[in-house]
């Protein structure tokens, strides 16, 4: 399959469905309107001129920044999307995020091993926990 990877923030329903459909949970427009314009850095997977993967930086721009909205449609999942996607971020902090910056994500169930072929690593109790809250 041909695959195409943009630098772009995704349409704010294509953003929903696209989390949605790789089990993500929602996120309302709302929060979408005034979350997607604050990325520090986006990619939108396209196949035949159809998103079908998406993921962004968010954070600071200096010290801290997070890997977030990892999504790709489940038809499109084991084709090396998410390799393009994480391969684009990546490239992306080593090129701009100053020494010490401090890179983080949250990975689903499942999908740790990906991540740790980036650079990634788990964190380590009672060192560090990963923590969060949900608004409702």
């Amino acid at each position: 399959m041909s695959y195409e990877l943009k630098e772009e923030i995704p349409s704010i329903n294509d953003y929903i469905s696209i989390r949605l459909e790789a089990g993500l949970s929602r996120k309302s427009a709302e929060a979408a309107a005034i979350g997607l314009p604050n990325s520090i850095y986006s990619v939108v997977v396209h196949h035949r001129d159809r998103p079908v993967g998406i993921g962004r930086i968010i954070g600071d721009g200096g010290c801290f920044f997070e890997i977030t909205d990892m999504a790709v449609l489940p038809n499109h999942q084991k084709k090396g999307v998410g390799a393009m996607i994480m391969e684009a971020l990546v490239s992306y902090l080593k090129a701009n995020a100053p020494s010490t910056a401090y890179v983080s994500l949250m990975a689903d169930h499942g999908t740790p091993m990906f991540y740790k072929k980036y650079g990634f690593k788990f964190s380590e109790m009672p060192k560090s926990s990963g923590m969060y809250m949900r608004i409702k």
